[in-house]
């Protein structure tokens, strides 16, 4: 089976399992979904929710978060990983957005990486899921394991198997790709033992049987 079908297979049996793909953060905007993407790093999506939840109810509009006292604000964030740094990246790019992008998030790549603490799989994150644009393919540290366990890529550097991946997947399947992958990172397909018995991908998987011997 040659890559671009291989990709169609797994995308098809993925969806069956996984029907709503799209990201598990919680965010009614677009600088929201900045915010928690960028405290989303190194930290789990559960955690984050949990955090903005009561983030998102105190502070409603980017000039809150750019007003915001730096550290309070910080102390808002505090039980995430980074926090100091997330949260000075957090009120650095809504005083950006205001200053320079008419107070609304900007919906290129090439802006959004501009902002402190955006880099391209954040702002590939933002495009897809608050302005439905496939820009690229957000590859996270489960898109990584698994389309390398998948022989999608041979390679670990995140941009090339970015490139990898988009040159087999249809863009307007971009976005699901990576949130597929990522759902079945976290449930079946997870670092250290794999779940075989539970894989809707077993038998395409090329590492099913070197996997299963570690």
């Amino acid at each position: 089976m040659d890559a671009k079908k291989k990709v169609k297979t797994i995308l098809r049996l993925l969806k069956k399992k996984y029907p709503e793909p799209k990201t598990a953060l919680s965010a009614r905007t677009p600088f929201e979904l900045l915010a928690a993407t960028v405290l989303s790093a190194q930290a789990t999506d559960v955690h984050v929710n949990r955090v903005t939840e009561k983030l998102f109810k105190k502070y409603r509009t980017i000039r809150d978060y750019a007003e915001a006292r730096p550290g309070e604000f910080e102390k808002d964030v505090s039980s995430i990983n980074f926090y100091r740094n997330k949260a000075r990246n957090i009120q650095n790019s809504a005083r950006m957005i205001l200053d320079e992008f008419g107070g609304r998030v900007p919906k290129t790549m090439e802006e959004l990486v501009t902002l402190p603490g955006v880099a391209r799989k954040t702002a590939n994150i933002i495009l897809s899921n608050a302005f439905g644009i496939n820009e690229g393919i957000a590859v996270d540290t489960h898109v990584k394991r698994l389309s390398g366990r998948l022989g999608l890529t041979k390679h670990s550097d995140p941009k090339k198997i970015e490139q990898d991946l988009m040159a087999i997947t249809p863009r307007k399947e971009w976005s699901n790709l990576s949130h597929l992958l990522i759902f079945h990172g976290r449930e079946v397909c997870i670092a250290r033992k794999p779940k075989h018995a539970g894989c809707v991908l077993f038998d395409l998987c090329p590492s099913r049987n070197i996997l299963k011997e570690r």
